[in-house]
């Protein structure tokens, strides 16, 4: 299998079940990264192809990822190492809720964490065995993650987050409980007539209006909207 060409990197993904898509790529392009960021963490990095991303898209002199599968784990680390940031990426073997514990013991913080966790519901159902144990056995219950996340999220850091938009409210409610303001959403739909599926969520620890975005991917097959392209055309060759 090649590796997927970005302008800037490269991504092997020969080796994990969890291959590179839509959610990934937006996420990495949506996300803030205004204000002046020096860590950043990528929770479940799959092939690490949101640390590549934000690595070309900010200064941040250590972007960490943290990654359960071993397969997945070693395709990101590959995929560091090949990139021109090798020396500001780092990725973790390990069960996000134990890094989590053990960064916060450090005292450590992060000023961005971004995640596409992999979501299983009935929706999701794929007839690739791997695929479907790489989004099970990875899962972090919406819960767990947010635990994690308030723990070792810096006190004006952003949480930014990709889920299937029918859990929007339920994520919302899980995190508001937590101590976490929604601040920034965009809603995606793949085509006009399509229904929203996913939900682009920036979360903080600050109260804010809830700035609102809307994103349709293709006017018809293949052919991109202009807001589409506007937001990926660093990454992808084509755009």
């Amino acid at each position: 299998m090649k590796p997927f060409k970005f302008k800037e990197f490269s991504v092997h993904q020969d080796k994990t079940a969890m291959k590179i898509g839509t959610d990934g790529v937006l996420l990495g392009a949506w996300s803030s990264v205004d204000d002046y960021l020096d860590t950043i963490l990528d929770i479940g990095a799959g092939t690490g192809i949101i640390s590549l991303m934000l690595a070309q898209r900010s200064d941040a002199m250590t972007i960490d990822a943290v990654e359960v599968d071993e397969n997945a784990y070693e395709q990101t680390v590959e995929n560091f190492e090949q990139s021109d940031w090798a020396d500001r990426l780092y990725c973790y073997n390990a069960n996000f809720q134990e890094f989590a514990d053990e960064i916060a013991d450090e005292e450590e913080i992060y000023d961005l964490i971004i995640s596409n966790p992999p979501f299983y519901t009935d929706d999701f159902e794929s007839d690739n065995r791997a695929r479907n144990k790489a989004r099970f056995t990875s899962a972090l219950s919406f819960e767990e993650l947010l635990a994690g996340v308030v723990k070792i999220l810096s006190s004006d850091g952003k949480f930014a987050v990709i889920i299937p938009f029918k859990e929007e409210e339920n994520f919302v409610n899980l995190a508001k409980s937590k101590g976490l303001f929604f601040n920034r959403v965009c809603h995606v739909q793949g085509n006009p007539t399509s229904e929203i599926k996913r939900s682009l969520m920036e979360f903080s620890f600050h109260p804010s209006e809830i700035k609102k975005e809307h994103l349709i991917i293709e006017i018809e097959r293949h052919q991109y909207t202009k807001e589409y392209i506007n937001l990926t055309k660093d990454f992808y060759l084509k755009m």
